[in-house]
């Protein structure tokens, strides 16, 4: 029987789905609310993870491609102490393939390979339970239903209101992210301190983090813990003396108040923002670590929408293995609710484990005892 069958977002998790599934010839509406596939940037690298995100792309005859566009050298992880000091320098064997790196951009362009997206298709609510199977509401006003509809839409999914009233709530912990363009030749500096892979400096509460992507392009994240609306009253907030609000729109404004932020770091590790062409304030969220919900028959959610968690490597390599399983199960055939139902007791049960790390993992990443995130490398990676 041909199931009438809609994912929602077209993120890695939505197009691995999507993929697979055509992969087993079946046909999927894949709706996404930005208007083109470069409408926005993609953001920065991803480390695929054997048994997760590189299992999913071997699910969906994906693995050579993958191979030929992911960066094994970007696995390399270099700690700093706050005064510049090297304290672990962890480069990958030459057959290391444990974690590769691929930017965001390009693997999105490997995901879309065939598919036919709709481009522009914002959805504004999932109602299950009609006669024809679940509606969903579009931002222009029409209306479609579907046997399955599956929210893979990230942390402020429009689906997931249709069976969890689960809201994402913020961890006490925020970030600053900016970009460096051209660095091997602009700044040869700042390419030596990153390496081929990525650098973090971790203080008291406050974190610092570059990585690479393609093309000379690193990633910069200035993490550190405060009110959500720390911006507002920077001595208040954050004991910054003399500092009042932030506007966190003008780019020269934040790139002059982060060094006071880090103040007494090395300079070279401050020039990471003093290069930084653009600056985006991203608060972390997290939905409850042991997010479920009463199985409603025609709408179901997966990657973000489902386990929101902290940004420590999980989340897409969760959503991309989730959309290639539940592919995989509906291609095999049998009662699509029945499908459905046990695709979410796997993904509860595996996503809470994940949830639990990561939470542990991003208190000890960004804590009052720099000690604790040298552990979590050393746990992860042995010197």
């Amino acid at each position: 029987m041909r199931h009438r069958i809609a994912v929602i977002g077209a993120g890695p998790g939505g197009l691995t789905f999507a993929r697979v599934l055509h992969r087993h010839g079946l046909a999927v509406t894949v709706l996404e609310r930005d208007s083109a596939r470069d409408a926005r940037p993609s953001g920065g690298t991803l480390d695929l993870h054997t048994g997760l995100g590189q299992l999913a792309l071997e699910k969906a005859g994906l693995s050579a491609e993958f191979e030929a566009l992911s960066r094994p050298e970007g696995q390399a992880m270099r700690i700093l102490n706050t005064d510049g000091t090297v304290l672990r320098d962890w480069r990958p064997r030459p057959d290391e393939q444990a974690n590769p790196e691929i930017d965001r951009g390009h693997l999105r362009d490997l995901l879309l390979g065939p598919l036919d997206v709709q481009w522009g298709r914002g959805v504004t609510e999932v109602v299950p339970g009609s006669p024809d199977g679940a509606l969903v509401h579009f931002a222009d006003g029409r209306q479609e239903t579907f046997d399955l509809v599956v929210g893979a839409d990230g942390a402020w999914s429009r689906v997931r209101p249709a069976i969890s009233s689960a809201t994402p709530r913020y961890t006490g912990i925020t970030s600053i992210e900016t970009s460096v363009d051209d660095v091997d030749t602009q700044h040869p500096d700042l390419a030596r301190l990153i390496g081929e892979g990525s650098v973090a400096v971790y203080g008291a509460n406050r974190a610092v983090v570059a990585q690479r992507n393609s093309g000379g392009h690193v990633k910069v994240y200035a993490k550190f813990r405060a009110p959500l609306d720390w911006h507002t009253d920077l001595e208040r907030n954050l004991g910054l003396s003399g500092r009042a609000s932030l506007d966190l729109a003008d780019a020269e404004a934040v790139r002059s108040s982060l060094p006071a932020l880090f103040d007494g770091w090395a300079a070279s590790v401050l020039d990471l923002f003093r290069y930084g062409s653009a600056f985006v304030h991203r608060p972390f969220y997290v939905l409850p670590v042991a997010h479920t919900w009463v199985h409603t028959p025609g709408v179901t959610l997966l990657g973000d929408a489902a386990h929101l968690m902290p940004p420590l490597g999980a989340g897409a390599n969760l959503a991309m293995l989730e959309g290639a399983e539940l592919a995989e199960s509906i291609a095999a055939g049998g009662d699509l609710d029945e499908i459905v139902r046990a695709f979410e007791e796997r993904m509860w049960a595996r996503a809470g484990t994940w949830a639990r790390l990561t939470a542990d993992g991003l208190e000890r990443l960004v804590s009052p005892d720099p000690a604790q995130a040298l552990a979590v490398f050393d746990e992860v990676q042995p010197s």
